[in-house]
């Protein structure tokens, strides 16, 4: 009797799978990129639950303060990003500007929020 076990050899079929999976995970992340809308404005809100609305078309800078420490916003070019801050982490600074609508940036010691709307 012959041994019908491949032996972890993948087939032709394996690959096709294999590529599939990746095209369709790719045009999920093309539709998702590409088809977002675009944020109008952006809602910084701190510790205290203050807000402030600035709009994204216009660059800007500001210093955000709060009990535990500050954090420098900006908007350049229609994304916005802090740019700046005393956290000990810096994971707020690290993260990629944002500019579609829903994208949030969070600085968890200073609980401040930063969403583009």
């Amino acid at each position: 009797m012959k041994d019908k076990r491949q032996g972890g050899k993948l087939k032709k079929g394996d690959f096709l799978l294999l590529a599939g999976v990746l095209l369709l995970c790719g045009a999920i992340w093309a539709a998702v990129h590409f088809l977002s809308p675009k944020g109008g404005s952006v809602v910084i809100t701190d510790a205290d639950h203050s807000r402030i609305t600035l709009p994204l078309d216009e660059d800007t800078e500001q210093k955000i303060y709060s009990n535990d420490g500050w954090n420098v916003v900006q908007i350049r070019n229609g994304a916005v990003r802090v740019e700046s801050a005393d956290c000990p982490e810096q994971i707020c600074v690290k993260h990629s500007p944002i500019d579609t609508a829903g994208e949030v940036i969070v600085c968890l010691p200073h609980k401040l929020i930063v969403e583009v709307e």
